[in-house]
């Protein structure tokens, strides 16, 4: 065992869970195995706690850096702020300049908070929508984090939230008496959504603007019209689509505009910074219930903003990722049908994966990231890219995948898979870990 799995079977003993974020877990790449920890990251490469280099051809910090680990652009900026202070007594005034640069790339937008996670950014925009609506009740489509109000959700089946990105979420330890306040619905399903606006007095209506496919039909626009309609608030959480296919939110390119919309993740690309921006007659609601925290008002987060957004817009940073995974996307078609796989591609260009249709579909998962990590990558069947993803790295990662496309030909023949992993399989949602 390398120094991460040690510390990481450390970790379980003294952290529940063994660490902070489910997407990080060894377990949802390769079990016992997985580097774990990293030491230093740099455009699209990782060392671990060992100093062994890795090309990340995986999630990018989970979709946290769309300009690579460590621009130096950005950190030159956030140094800068170190040097000169984080915290005071006073406001920062990058934090008025970031909204104001958000507020300006979304006109219909008047008004903006920010904060430091997706799951706050989340909480605070349910809050606003709630005291502007005047209503409990909240429709859901995506995910939106882990806070009471999300998971409450699952209080009446537990698998009520399957269908929206991670299966299995307890609601242990959420209050009993938010049972039905929050109802998920299922995209482009706009007739259930209908069914249930009629059925429920819903006064907010929570959504990814796309994930794993695009709109149909327009239902996003029908969605828009019917929040206008009934007086619902309509948010639209973008803390992982955003500044991925336009230079602000996806929502931009389907023309379609939200009364609140969440920014997070890239944001800040790899600093902790979120944004709700939103129209003036909703945002004002802010005002009449308690929405505040210390660390909103350190001043790294917006300063690495305000920089991450310039050099995006210096390299329109979007088109490079889009292209990039759409040529990822054409090479994987290409490997399976030289190899005779089926699979299927979701998602964004730019938040790529695929997934095999075969009972052993975790177990290929598992083999690609055993096999990968042996050869210096990071990977699983997703790809999150970024604008270190050049041409040559492209190229070397699918020859690399190339050879375990044909091993996994094989045991789709008969070979036995099991005897081909060298641990346990990896997981496809929240477990609970021994």
């Amino acid at each position: 065992m390398g120094k991460g799995q040690k510390l990481y079977k450390y970790s379980k003993k003294i952290i529940p869970g063994g660490n902070m974020l489910l997407s990080k877990r060894p377990e949802m790449f390769l079990p016992e195995n997985w580097p774990a920890y990293f030491s230093k990251s740099k455009g699209c490469c990782v060392w671990d706690l060992d100093n062994k280099k890795y090309i990340d051809m995986s999630f990018m910090g989970i979709g946290t850096n769309i300009l690579g680990y460590g621009h130096p652009e950005v950190d030159e900026a956030v140094m800068k702020t170190v040097k000169n202070g984080n915290m005071s007594t006073l406001n920062c005034s990058e934090e008025v300049h970031l909204i104001e640069k958000l507020i300006d790339m979304h006109p219909w937008s008047d008004m903006g908070r920010i904060a430091r996670t997706g799951g706050e950014a989340n909480a605070v925009a349910i809050r606003i929508a709630r005291a502007a609506s005047q209503k409990d009740k909240v429709a859901v489509c995506g995910y939106h984090g882990w806070h009471d109000w999300y998971l409450s959700a699952n209080l009446g089946s537990n698998k009520n939230l399957d269908g929206h990105l991670l299966p299995g979420l307890d609601p242990n330890g959420v209050p009993r008496n938010l049972k039905n306040t929050v109802f998920p619905f299922q995209y482009n399903d706009f007739e259930g959504l209908e069914n249930l606006v009629l059925k429920e007095d819903i006064g907010v209506i929570k959504m990814e603007v796309a994930r794993n496919v695009g709109p149909e039909n327009n239902f996003l626009q029908n969605v828009r019209k019917l929040c206008s309609e009934k007086g619902i608030v309509l948010i639209f959480d973008e803390c992982t689509s955003g500044f991925r296919e336009t230079f602000g939110g996806l929502h931009k390119k389907y023309n379609v505009d939200p009364d609140i919309v969440i920014f997070g993740k890239a944001l800040g690309n790899g600093y902790a910074i979120t944004s709700i921006i939103g129209r003036e007659e909703v945002m004002e609601s802010a005002q009449t219930s308690f929405i505040s925290s210390t660390f909103w008002s350190e001043r790294i987060g917006p300063t690495a903003a305000l920089k991450t957004l310039e050099v995006m817009e210096k390299l329109k940073s979007w088109e490079i990722i889009t292209n990039t995974g759409l040529m990822v996307r054409d090479r994987w078609i290409e490997l399976s049908k030289k190899y005779d796989l089926n699979i299927d591609i979701f998602g964004l260009p730019s938040l790529s994966g695929f997934s095999f249709k075969s009972n052993h579909s975790l177990e290929y998962k598992t083999l690609i990231s055993q096999e990968m990590l042996k050869l210096g990558y990071l990977a699983g069947t997703s790809l999150y890219t970024c604008i270190d993803h050049s041409n040559e790295v492209i190229d070397n990662y699918i020859n690399a995948l190339e050879s375990i496309f044909s091993i996994i030909s094989e045991c789709e023949k008969g070979k036995d898979i099991e005897s081909m992993l060298d641990g346990p399989v990896c997981h496809d949602g929240f477990k609970r870990l021994n």
